[in-house]
């Protein structure tokens, strides 16, 4: 389960849906010609944006065809069919999120394809609705239980969204992932989407397998794309609790 923290217009849901395209690539073209679920909190998918980013991906790859199975690939990767396989999903509440995990698990049953579960975001239904702190943390671990045991049964990449909230530190103010300490421990990786001036920056903060690192990225009419990296590449964004 990965997460993709940041504040408003950073990049969160451009990101997702770029994933959401790029999990439909063919095998041949170094892809996993998936089918994505894509559970919608907030209201920011845009439909227009998908049909962007997938118009991009089809160019590209079919500006790599170099033999007779690429060449077959490319009549079932279109935006059509980048549209088809996008199973989406509108919760307006903490209660719509939890019925719609309660039912996902009979639903990838069924659509074997389905490569990618992205949750978009985790934090705006039961930041919005809870003043009950226990209960809150409480319902937020069964979910990143459940979570957990979806991606590893039907062996599936988990991806979920987070806002940003202050913390006090001493007498000065830290903008830190939503949701508490105990929500931190749930992702298996935690991403950092902030801007540092006119620069999109992108940071590791929490992974098994990668140090903290920070790359520069942009956000074009074609999707979610890379940048030259800064002076300082590897700057720390955030302290590493975990």
């Amino acid at each position: 389960m990965t997460e993709i923290s940041g504040g408003p217009g950073v990049g969160k849901t451009q990101l997702c849906l770029q994933l959401a395209v790029d999990v439909q690539v063919p095998q041949c073209f170094g892809g996993v010609g998936g089918q994505v679920v894509y559970i919608d909190t907030e209201g920011g998918f845009m439909l227009q944006r998908v049909v962007d980013i997938a118009t991009a991906a089809v160019r590209h790859c079919s500006l790599l065809v170099e033999d007779d199975e690429q060449h077959v690939a490319m009549e079932n990767f279109t935006v059509e069919t980048v549209l088809s396989n996008m199973f989406l999903v509108r919760c307006h509440d903490y209660v719509e999120l939890l019925a719609e995990l309660h039912l996902l698990s009979d639903f990838l049953s069924n659509h074997p394809r389905v490569r990618l579960l992205v949750i978009d975001s985790v934090a705006c239904p039961f930041r919005k609705y809870f003043d009950e702190l226990s209960q809150r943390t409480r319902l937020l671990n069964g979910l990143a239980q459940q979570l957990i045991a979806m991606a590893t049964s039907h062996e599936i990449a988990v991806v979920i969204t987070n806002q940003m909230t202050t913390r006090l530190h001493g007498n000065q103010s830290q903008l830190v992932p939503a949701l508490g300490d105990s929500w931190g421990h749930a992702p298996t990786t935690r991403l950092l989407l902030q801007w540092t001036g006119p620069h999109r920056l992108a940071a590791i903060f929490k992974s098994p397998d990668h140090m903290n690192s920070t790359v520069q990225y942009q956000i074009t009419s074609d999707g979610f794309r890379d940048a030259d990296q800064l002076e300082h590449p590897q700057r720390k964004l955030i302290p590493n609790r975990h």
